[in-house]
């Protein structure tokens, strides 16, 4: 028999955080960032892995062995847990984890159909402003949300499932016409997810995204002194991607160009008229390669003014 209840996480942080305050059960780490990189529908296949790991390999530089002993053999584990009485999932209210959210429930419904599965997903918490993550609740916090966690309906299930196929399809257009009118009152974080979603295409009027142009304003506001200091300066300001140092890093180096220096930071001239949207940097950035979801991050252009995706048909 296994246990009553299978606790399917966000991260080893709040893995050992729920084994340290002694909840009972069983636990599956999900351990991907399925906010980057190519993705498809099929959550779990053989092309499904093949194309994670091609992604992992070329932006990441991770060995086949890493990548199956930290995520593949973690997968299979999950696949070994069908005697469960409740699947309770741990989420937090970034994009990263709203993407992994999606994933991880479209895969229950086609493998776990017809169990109980339950959400905890921290953002809003009583007393403060911030959006919080799971490690950062307190004791009663944390317990008192999973005593308040919302069990899943099947049209929950079927929309989240939804969901993650428009995130997978080769056009956000769709995607972006079905958020704005997202009423569901159990992932409340979604739609502000696909919001932050939308922004990582480039803009129309110097070819960076948001995360992007983000970057090179922040690098251009005060005197940092090496990467670190940089790279620590957008992790304390980041609100909504839930990025780690590995992905900031990997986008400073998209970024190199820019910059004429990174002990100290600073900007060239190129970089300056970049920001101040003298230069568009698309030619320079885009190829084929690079994927948001199953769309080409390069295929389409947002246009500030609209707010609107447009898609690039040459």
């Amino acid at each position: 028999m296994g246990a009553s209840i299978l606790h399917i996480t966000n991260g080893d942080s709040t893995t050992d955080y729920l084994k340290k305050l002694n909840f009972s059960g069983d636990f599956i780490t999900w351990r991907e960032m399925l906010c980057e990189g190519k993705t498809t529908i099929d959550v779990g296949s053989e092309s499904f892995w093949k194309n994670r790991f091609d992604f992992f390999k070329t932006s990441y530089k991770i060995t086949k062995k890493k990548f199956i002993d930290y995520t593949l053999k973690e997968y299979r584990n999950l696949c070994n847990k069908k005697n469960t009485k409740e699947i309770v999932l741990w989420f937090e209210h970034d994009l990263f984890c709203q993407i992994n959210m999606i994933a991880v429930i479209s895969w229950l419904k086609r493998y776990r159909k017809g169990y109980h599965i339950s959400l905890v997903c921290s953002g809003k918490v009583k007393g403060s402003k911030k959006l919080k993550a799971l490690g950062e609740l307190t004791e009663n916090q944390l317990k008192n949300h999973y005593k308040n966690r919302v069990e899943l309906s099947q049209d929950d299930i079927e929309y989240a499932d939804y969901i993650w196929q428009l995130y997978c399809s080769d056009s956000p257009l769709r995607l972006e016409t079905v958020n704005s009118f997202n009423t569901s009152n159990t992932f409340q974080y979604l739609v502000s997810a696909i919001e932050a979603h939308m922004l990582r295409f480039p803009s129309i009027e110097n070819g960076l995204n948001t995360i992007e142009n983000t970057i090179i304003k922040t690098a251009n506001s005060r005197n940092f002194s090496n990467q670190r200091e940089l790279v620590d300066q957008l992790l304390k300001d980041e609100k909504n991607y839930g990025f780690g140092d590995s992905q900031y890093e990997n986008k400073i180096n998209n970024l190199k160009k820019l910059f004429t220096s990174f002990n100290p930071i600073k900007l060239n001239k190129k970089g300056k008229a970049v920001l101040e949207n003298q230069i568009n940097f698309y030619g320079e950035l885009r190829n084929d390669l690079s994927y948001l979801g199953g769309a080409k991050k390069y295929s389409f252009l947002r246009h500030n003014e609209t707010d609107k995706l447009l898609q690039i048909t040459s």
